[in-house]
């Protein structure tokens, strides 16, 4: 395995337990974004929902449901977008 290649996987590993969150609804989207999508994260999008998650869960929430325009993450508008998809449907939620 190439340098670069180790460390895009510690990097991946590292994000990944990033991901366990204390609020539900964040914990739940976020494992499914990293199951979903996290393989195929460039770079710059790692280093976009890194950015991401040093923001405390209330604001990280409000970002993903897209209620809180207050906050600016202009540099992170692909990984939420990525991340919004990861929400359950209403179906998914009552099942």
């Amino acid at each position: 395995m190439l340098n670069a290649e180790m460390l895009r996987d510690a990097e991946q590993r590292r994000l990944t337990w990033r991901c366990r969150r204390g609020m539900l609804e964040l914990d739940i989207v976020l494992q499914r974004f990293v199951g979903e999508h996290f393989n195929g994260l460039t770079l710059a999008e790692m280093a976009q929902l890194n950015e991401l998650l040093e923001l405390p869960d209330n604001v990280f929430w409000d970002l993903i449901q897209g209620v809180n325009p207050t906050v600016e993450m202009a540099d992170a508008a692909i990984i939420l977008e990525k991340l919004r998809a990861s929400r359950p449907t209403a179906e998914q939620e009552t099942a």
